[in-house]
């Protein structure tokens, strides 16, 4: 098992520099990688075929419990998050098709009276809001399709607004239950509610935002201005009207974001998986650009998904898999329990900034569903509030994943849409921004934890 657990460390590690590097497309490497853990870490040093049949979750495609009333899997390829970010990008490329992002970010624009350092702010607020009620990767998906078709109209550059929103988006996540994936995991696991979270990760949140939100408008105001100021004074904005060339198509869209929206935020009443509801956002959106456009734009919606970050999903849940399987993740669960002691203050601190640090390279969700029993034995074995390490807990692997390109699921989607619109976005330019904003709510997040709890 030793030497399962050095090639899993070694492959992650050289996956990790190839990814940073750039020297291949990321889904390639990923997938590469994933194969490379297949075969050695799984095949050659384990010589098991049950790691590899667990790691690929076929199974779970063809079980009840996948598509309602059952829990998502946090093991292996994660294919309800897969599906669901299919799903998701099928319905935003439609409403894209039908006018209707190009129709909103005018409207918001006029607003605002075509200010760029307004837009940030509006919406950094929108972000956070909506992410606590909808899925992070969602709210990413249509907020980026707007900041970034508004950019073409005022001519800025759309790549600060974005990694701003994805940060604000991480962040309103870790306020709620139903906000962010290891929020869902701890709840359930501990039985918490939705109360419990926005009273207790909610409020710190709050607090982290303000600043956060100060944070991005000092960094972004200057260039942002600039854009601003350089504007030709003879720019012809559009009437938000004309975006809608399809009125049914367009009242078809809304309805269609409106729909899958609410299926979020009461799938927990519905039981209904996030994998359905990407199904069913796929479905009734192909049905609607069938009923409004043709067949024609229905091919041409299905081309523009982004099937290379699905491809790069698949990829990185094998990566990781192959260090959970070795129990890599364990050890390093385990090593926060012996180092820590009895001492809350201390507890606090290495569970926040290792959570956090860990986040933004391995995949947040099977570190937490890792943690979740070592902090109950934790709890257990020195008397401290088991309510206060979740919260710790909740908090480090939700904001941590901010830091990289790679820490959470928005962060991907949100970089690939940049990319596919002609502003590819490499680590040196996204951990400028949002790896100081991760350092500074972390910290933020563990004095309010020492306050409040300790």
């Amino acid at each position: 098992m030793l030497a399962a657990k050095i090639c899993a460390i070694v492959i992650f590690l050289l996956m990790f520099g190839a990814i940073i590097t750039e020297v291949l497309e990321r889904h390639i490497t990923t997938l590469v990688a994933g194969l490379a853990t297949m075969v050695v870490v799984f095949g050659i040093c384990m010589h098991s075929v049950d790691a590899i049949i667990k790691t690929l979750n076929l199974k779970a495609l063809v079980t009840l419990g996948f598509w309602y009333g059952g829990g998502e899997e946090s093991f292996g390829i994660n294919w309800a998050t897969i599906i669901f970010i299919a799903g998701m990008t099928v319905m935003v490329e439609g409403m894209g098709h039908s006018g209707f992002f190009e129709w909103l970010c005018l409207k918001i624009a006029k607003l605002v009276n075509y200010k760029t350092v307004a837009l940030l702010v509006c919406f950094m607020a929108m972000s956070a809001f909506l992410a606590m009620f909808i899925d992070s990767i969602t709210v990413i998906m249509f907020l980026a399709a707007v900041t970034i078709t508004l950019a073409k109209t005022l001519r800025f550059d759309p790549v600060p607004i974005v990694l701003a929103e994805i940060f604000c988006a991480n962040l309103g996540g870790s306020a709620t239950m139903c906000g962010d994936p290891p929020n869902i995991i701890i709840g359930t696991a501990l039985g918490y509610s939705f109360f419990d979270f926005v009273t207790n990760t909610g409020a710190i949140a709050g607090i982290a935002l303000i600043v956060v939100m100060l944070y991005f408008f000092i960094v972004m105001r200057k260039p942002l201005k600039q854009s601003e100021l350089d504007r030709p004074a003879d720019i012809v904005y559009p009437n938000p009207a004309d975006c809608i060339k399809n009125k049914k198509g367009f009242i078809g869209s809304v309805i269609v974001f409106l729909t899958i929206v609410a299926l979020l935020v009461t799938h927990s009443i519905t039981e209904l998986s996030v994998a359905t509801i990407g199904v069913f956002a796929t479905i009734i959106t192909i049905i609607n650009l069938l009923v409004s456009f043709g067949f024609d734009d229905v091919k041409v919606v299905l081309k523009k998904v982004d099937y290379k970050t699905l491809l790069f999903f698949v990829g990185l849940f094998v990566v990781v898999a192959g260090l959970e399987e070795t129990g890599c993740l364990a050890l390093v669960a385990n090593f926060i329990g012996k180092v820590s002691g009895g001492n809350i203050l201390v507890m606090i601190a290495i569970i926040i900034w290792l959570s956090a640090i860990l986040s933004a390279f391995v995949d947040n969700i099977p570190f937490a569903a890792t943690m979740v029993p070592v902090i109950q034995a934790m709890a257990a074995s020195t008397g401290v509030p088991l309510e206060t390490l979740a919260w710790t807990l909740a908090l480090g692997t939700d904001i941590g994943g901010s830091a990289t390109p790679i820490g959470a699921s928005a962060n991907v989607v949100g970089t690939s849409l940049i990319a596919k619109a002609g502003h590819p976005v490499g680590w040196g330019k996204y951990c400028k921004y949002n790896a100081p904003a991760t350092v500074i709510v972390i910290t933020i997040c563990m004095l309010s934890l020492f306050v409040k709890y300790a």
